[in-house]
């Protein structure tokens, strides 16, 4: 059974930083690309990066370039993503994912995982 298992989040100011953490067990994580999407409430999911199966090439969301940044240790099971400069609008559940296999210009898009995590939430205060 595929679980994926994402801690982290909680409670920051305005200009804060979070670390997410997301564990995988019961797949060859190896063999998987990871993404990381959001969603606020009343919104659509929302891409937030990506990171290929060995770690070679990262996707980001263009709202977030230079803010969030996504890792893996493929030692651990574990994708990582680090927010910086968080804003009240980063305000969301933040959802790791994924894909055994995916074109590099589908990362953006949720139905293209195969396995989801339950979330966490990340609130930013103003």
């Amino acid at each position: 059974q595929v679980q994926l298992v994402e801690s982290g989040g909680g409670l920051v100011q305005t200009g804060g930083s979070l670390r997410l953490s997301c564990a995988a067990s019961g797949l060859t994580f190896s063999s998987y690309n990871m993404g990381w999407f959001r969603q606020a409430p009343g919104k659509e999911r929302e891409f937030v990066a990506a990171i290929t199966y060995r770690g070679g090439s990262t996707y980001d969301a263009d709202s977030m370039k230079g803010r969030f940044t996504v890792s893996r240790d493929n030692a651990k099971n574990t994708v990582s993503l680090q927010m910086i400069g968080l804003k009240p609008e980063d305000t969301a559940v933040y959802y790791c994912a994924a894909a055994y296999y995916i074109r590099s210009n589908n990362y953006k898009y949720a139905d293209k995982y195969d396995y989801w995590g339950q979330g966490t939430q990340v609130t930013v205060s103003s």
